[in-house]
């Protein structure tokens, strides 16, 4: 399964997982620290054990926590007391992969806003018994589940709502990449975007998880322009995945690249990054243009937060008036997966179209990396230092080769 950090902000980050049995996790323990109450780790306190239920107990399962603020060494690996499978209205989902988001970055930092607190579990699980008669999921399929927060544990229940069934050629690592980073792109470019032929779009942090799921969708679109932002080395790469013009964002102003090719702009601006990047890219709209805002990339600028760059970006970000849009004729929407969580059927109609996609060959998720539990740190120096191409993945088992 692929889980998600636990981060009211970012709420929530798409897990795949394997069907096995509903159940609650208990109080967990660090394994290089002294274990966090159960008041903090927000679980009920265990019931007493005899010496007989102690040897019929389940094995404990491990879980990352987020212990404080201020880099990433505040990521412990825990583990906490495994309960027995019971009657539940959902499913207990059992991990085998999920992805990193950036939001995890901004919380090992802290940076506001909506943190996570201290001691929260950030993990997932894998799922047990359905827990309705009536739902079309049994003990053993493979899903893909969506939650809104303590993704990072081995073990987690999840409603029947939010899995989805794997198809038979999808991995557990593409299940993991899939649904967050394509649904964010699918809604953004068709739900507020609106795409169709002829029109161009620019993909900021192109080489992303969201990015190159926005690349391979625009390529859905007959004759789409894709200018895209990314490092030089990533450009080969993302021209694989269809971008038209690949913009080194270190050695060349994006803008004026953009307009030197589109002297008019752009019809679809998707900007994840925040500050005055925002305010460019309204600028460089055509008219009828959109400008979807999804994120704020530019606030992390290390290990351990930055207030001076904080500031910074906030007194930069961009805000505009109804009375300034009426004659420039563009739009700004916004756009957070996070606070769809109740829109049921709408992200189900979305999971539906991206799987036909995946199963017609027009989208596939890029696997940057699989990194183990206690790489976690690592991993998010991965995408902190903008080295990843694609996503990249944990997995509570052993390091990959």
């Amino acid at each position: 399964t692929s889980g998600v950090p636990a981060m009211s902000a970012e709420r929530e980050a798409a897990e795949v997982a394997t069907v096995v049995a509903a159940a609650e996790a208990g109080p967990a323990e660090d394994v290089s620290s002294q274990p966090p109450s159960a008041e903090a780790m927000g679980d009920a306190q265990p019931p007493a054990a005899s010496e007989g239920a102690a040897a019929a107990a389940p094995p404990p399962l491990r879980c990352l926590v987020l212990t404080g603020f201020g880099g990433y060494d505040k990521l412990k690996l825990q583990s906490r007391p495994g309960r027995s499978p019971r009657p539940s209205p959902g499913f207990l989902v059992q991990l085998e992969f999920f992805k990193m988001r950036g939001v995890v970055v901004h919380a090992a930092e802290g940076h506001p806003p909506n943190l996570p607190s201290p001691h929260f579990p950030l993990g997932k699980y894998r799922i047990s018994c359905p827990g309705q008669e009536s739902d079309s999921k049994r003990v053993g399929d493979r899903v893909m589940a969506l939650m809104r927060s303590g993704m990072w544990q081995e073990e987690v229940t999840v409603l029947s709502a939010q899995t989805f069934l794997m198809p038979e050629s999808m991995t557990f690592e593409e299940a993991a990449a899939l649904l967050v980073n394509y649904i964010t792109a699918y809604m953004i470019l068709f739900d507020f975007g609106n795409l169709r032929p002829g029109q161009s779009v620019l993909v900021h942090m192109a080489a992303g998880g969201v990015g190159i799921a926005a690349l391979q969708l625009c390529r859905t679109v007959e004759n789409v322009t894709v200018f895209g932002t990314a490092s030089a080395s990533k450009h080969e790469m993302l021209k694989e995945n269809g971008i038209t013009y690949p913009i080194d964002y270190h050695t060349t102003d994006y803008v004026e690249e953009v307009k030197k090719i589109s002297p008019k702009g752009v019809d679809i601006v998707m900007d994840p990054l925040g500050g005055s990047d925002t305010a460019k890219g309204y600028n460089l709209l055509k008219p009828m243009g959109k400008l979807i805002t999804y994120g704020m990339a530019n606030l992390v600028s290390g290990p351990k937060r930055n207030l001076m760059n904080m500031a910074r970006i906030w007194w930069n970000q961009f805000s505009v008036t109804a009375l300034q849009l009426l004659p420039a004729n563009r739009a700004v929407c916004g756009y957070h997966l996070g606070y769809l969580d109740s829109e049921t059927e709408l992200v189900s109609g979305v999971v539906t179209r991206l799987l036909a996609l995946y199963n017609q060959g027009h989208i596939k998720p890029h696997i940057d990396s699989v990194w183990p539990f206690e790489k976690v740190a690592d991993a998010m120096r991965q995408m902190q230092e903008k080295k990843n191409v694609g996503k990249v993945i944990l997995v509570p088992g052993p390091e990959k080769e």
